[in-house]
This record gives C-alpha cells, sequence and structure tokens, in this order.
C-alpha cells in the first residue's frame, strides 16, 4: 500500500529532512534530477530536449537534469528560465518538453508568461515530462489552476501527491511514477492507494469440506417500474461475479415479480408489497431479509418517504451490513439523513458526486476542492464508512482514508453503480473491517473496468460486460 501526501505533509518531511538528519537541500536537488533523468532514459536513449525551468527546487532540480541529459548522455538540450520570457526556443522540435516550472506549492491560478509557456508546451507535439508534478496542476485538489501543463510522465518526487489522482489530475499527470530519493516521511495519517494486497486476502485458498452455509447470505433490495433493470444488475453481480458469497437474494416489488423470476436462477427472488410497481413499507415482506449478513439497498426503488421508511426501518432493526446507495441515498438526503445516527448495523453509503453533494446539502463545486476532508467529516460524523464514486473514488471510515484509482471511463455509464453494489454486498458477508472490504471491492471493481474496455472500448463497454471481467480480475490476485 502507497502513501499519497498533501504538500504541507511533504514539505514538513523535506524540512525533517534537511535540518534534523543533515542532508542538503542541494543533495536532494541532485538526487531529484537523476530520479527524473533516470525515468526519461527509460524511453529515450537521446534526442532534442527542453528543459523549461522556473523558480524554487523545481527549477533547480531542471537544471540538473539538462546536464545529465545533455554532458552524460549526449541529448541535444536546450534549457528555457520561464521567468525571463524569452520565448524563441519553443520555435524549435523537440522529441522531449521536461517541465520544471512550478513545484507542489502553487495555489494560484497561471497567468500572463507562465500561462505563455504553458500553452505552448502543451501544443508542441513532444513527449512531456513533468518533474513531481504537471506545472499549473494544484497539489492537493488536483484542479487546474486557470490551466496546467499535459504530461506524458509525471515524476512524483519521494511520494505521491493528491493532485495527482484526484479531481483533474489522471487527465494532466499521464503515467505517474514516484522515486524514493532518501526523504524521510513519518506521516501516518497520510491517504492511502489500495493494492492487490487489499483484494487477494478476501480470496484465500478453500478448504473442501464446506458448503453453501459456510459462505454468507446476502440481499439486494431495490427496483421499481420504472427502474427494473438495476437491482437485477446488481443481483447479476452477486450471483455471476462469483465474489464467494454461499447465498445470493433479490428482494423486488411484489407486482414486478415476474419480469426477475428465473432471470438469473442462481438468485432466490423474494417479493416486497408494492403500490404502482413501487415498494412500501411492509415489515412482513422485509423481516426475513435481516437475518441476513449483508443487504444492498436502494437501486431503482425511487425517492420517496415509502424508500425512506424501508431504509430506516433497516437502520434500526438489521444487525449485519447495510450497504446503501442511489435512491436509497437520495431518500435520505430528502427526508433526513439524521436517520442514520439511529443505527444498529454496519453502515457503507456509496454515492457518486451528485448524491454526495446532496447528502452534504450543497453544490458540488464548494466541495470538490475539498472532497478528502468532506469525505472524512461525514464519514466520521455518521459513524459510517463512505465510498464516494467519481473517475478517482474516495473511501474514508473517517480515520482511514483510501482512494482507488484503477478503472475506466467506460464506467461511466448507466448500471455501472449497480454492478458494484452488487460485488460489495457480496463481499460484505466477509468477517473483515468493512473499511478493508470497501477498499478492495473498489480495486476490483476498477479493475473490471479496466479489462472491459480492453476488450472493447470506453464507448461500446456496459454493465453487464463489467460483471463479465470480474473473473479475470479475480484471477490476477489469486
Amino acid at each position: 500500500m502507497e502513501r499519497i501526501l498533501t504538500a504541507e505533509q511533504m514539505r514538513a518531511a523535506d524540512n525533517f529532512t534537511i535540518e534534523k538528519l543533515g542532508i542538503a537541500q542541494s543533495e536532494l536537488v541532485l538526487r531529484a534530477g537523476k530520479a527524473v533523468a533516470e525515468e526519461i532514459l527509460k524511453k529515450f536513449k537521446g534526442g532534442r530536449a527542453l528543459v523549461c525551468i522556473g523558480k524554487g527546487n523545481n527549477g533547480a532540480d531542471g537544471r540538473v537534469i539538462a546536464d545529465i541529459l545533455s554532458k552524460v548522455h549526449g541529448f541535444a538540450v536546450n534549457s528555457i528560465n520561464i521567468d525571463n520570457g524569452l520565448f524563441g526556443l519553443f520555435e524549435k522540435k523537440y522529441d522531449i518538453i521536461v517541465d520544471c516550472i512550478f513545484g507542489t506549492g502553487l495555489n494560484k491560478n497561471v497567468e500572463g508568461k507562465y500561462l505563455t509557456a504553458i500553452e505552448k508546451i502543451n501544443s508542441s507535439g513532444a513527449y512531456v515530462v513533468s518533474c513531481d508534478i504537471p506545472s499549473g496542476l494544484n497539489a492537493d485538489t488536483g484542479l487546474a489552476m486557470g490551466a496546467a501543463v499535459k504530461a506524458d510522465l509525471t515524476v512524483a518526487i519521494q511520494e505521491y501527491k493528491l493532485g495527482h489522482f484526484i479531481n483533474d489530475g489522471k487527465d494532466y499527470c499521464g503515467k505517474v511514477v514516484a522515486k524514493d530519493i532518501g526523504i524521510s516521511v513519518w506521516e501516518d495519517d497520510c491517504v492511502k492507494i489500495i493494492g492487490n494486497e487489499e483484494v487477494r486476502k478476501f480470496f484465500p485458498e478453500r478448504n473442501h469440506n464446506v458448503n453453501k452455509g459456510d459462505f454468507g447470505k446476502c440481499a439486494v433490495i431495490g427496483g421499481s417500474k420504472e427502474f427494473t433493470g438495476s437491482s437485477l444488475l446488481s443481483a447479476n453481480a452477486l450471483a455471476s461475479m462469483k465474489t464467494g458469497v454461499g447465498y445470493a437474494y433479490l428482494f423486488v416489488p411484489e407486482s414486478l415479480l415476474s419480469v426477475y423470476a428465473c432471470k438469473n436462477p442462481e438468485i432466490i427472488v423474494s417479493t416486497v408489497k408494492d403500490e404502482n410497481g413501487h415498494m412500501i413499507f411492509d415489515e412482513e415482506s422485509l423481516k426475513p431479509a435481516l437475518k441476513f449478513d449483508s443487504v444492498a439497498i436502494g437501486m431503482g426503488m425511487g425517492k420517496s418517504e415509502e424508500t425512506f421508511k424501508i431504509v430506516k426501518y433497516f437502520l434500526e432493526n438489521f444487525t449485519g451490513r447495510l450497504l446503501i446507495d442511489a435512491d436509497g441515498l437520495n431518500s435520505l438526503s430528502a427526508f433526513g439523513v439524521d436517520v442514520l445516527k439511529t443505527k444498529k448495523c454496519d453502515v457503507i453509503l456509496t454515492p457518486h458526486i451528485g448524491e454526495f453533494s446532496r447528502l452534504l446539502q450543497s453544490d458540488k463545486a464548494s466541495f470538490m476542492s475539498d472532497i478528502i476532508a468532506k469525505s472524512k467529516q461525514f464519514a466520521d460524523d455518521f459513524n459510517v464508512t463512505l465510498l464516494v464514486k467519481n473517475a478517482v473514488s474516495v473511501i474514508t471510515d473517517g480515520k482511514e482514508t483510501y482512494i482507488n484509482v484503477t478503472g475506466s471511463s467506460g464506467l461511466a455509464k448507466a448500471g455501472s453503480g449497480d454492478v458494484l453494489s452488487g460485488l460489495l454486498c457480496g463481499m460484505l458477508t466477509s468477517h473483515e473491517d468493512a473499511i478493508d472490504v470497501v477498499t478492495a471491492g473498489a480495486r476490483l471493481f476498477g479493475r473490471c473496468g479496466e479489462i472491459a474496455e480492453k476488450e472493447q472500448n470506453v464507448y461500446t463497454m456496459t454493465a453487464t460486460d463489467v460483471i463479465k471481467a470480474l473473473p479475470e480480475a479475480i484471477n490476477e490476485v489469486l
């Protein structure tokens, strides 16, 4: 598992290394320049390079990179100090442009000669390498500050930064490689990246002398006459994605039984009373699900007071693990999110950005620049495990925080979230901590998206294709 630091955490580590360990700043600059040059040399053995230099340590790193490429490896190198505003060198053609204009401390919009330099880099057609973080990208928020360099490769110095991944980060950083240069980082209270090791423990070698009762029972509760597909996808995820659960149930509106019956013979279908194709609160038809290990609720149910009553019933009476998604979340937002404080069960919330903004009663723009802190605060306030779905998802229980960097833009399609809910519901029958289950499930789901994209493309892949990719994704960690 790899750490991701804020700009302030990285500055503190720099200062400790210099002031307490006695390693000179000049030595760290030399190491950083060598680290970036080393990554360039993995792709290029020579060629024409332009190194764009700004103020501070990032610019100093650039001078080292230029010297190594030209004097040691024979590249044809030009350097340009952006502060001088002399841009004639940009008119030449380059194989590589190295971006060392700004470091991780940028906190205002890019203007003037810096904006001009960034625009020229982005329109150059060269292979662009950014030192530490693309210039113009905020190291903490991942937001482009008016403009930012679009790198093909970003060489993170010592540790990854939040801005490499969240918001605009993935679109601007290209491939990101972290290089250890000997800066001492003692920080434990940091965001972490989920790795395959977090997934592997959920698929241990099984004994032969077992039966289906040994592997848990889970249920998906959802669907309505308008959204018959949502809960079916979730249940399909439970059955066909082979998370290892022993029993998978699907609870649907009574009048829609014929829509769901025998669509997937592995799934046991139960019904809940409804009115005009929408579930209504009915304790007798819901009570059997209280005995299950995990329940996922809300997909395709419709936002309503009846949906809220059903969610509230499980919060107050269920003692397993309850995953609330989609209209379950929207109904909480509409009729009272504070009901979460009455829960008797472990609760997992899986909102996308729009749903999270409604839970916060805030517009998206006001929290996207502070999504890590807002997520942690919400999870802590309500004592829940929270998975905020986005291009890079945030997972937190208020104490530990992770991000998942696997995935595909092809997942930005109706049904994907339903599949994730089903996958997680199956995995939540595990006895592992909920935060561990959700981090592992998020990575596994993202990897399924990558496999589906590779087999097809981001345009044609669907949620069903993501389900079909699950066996390959699990085989990779076995």
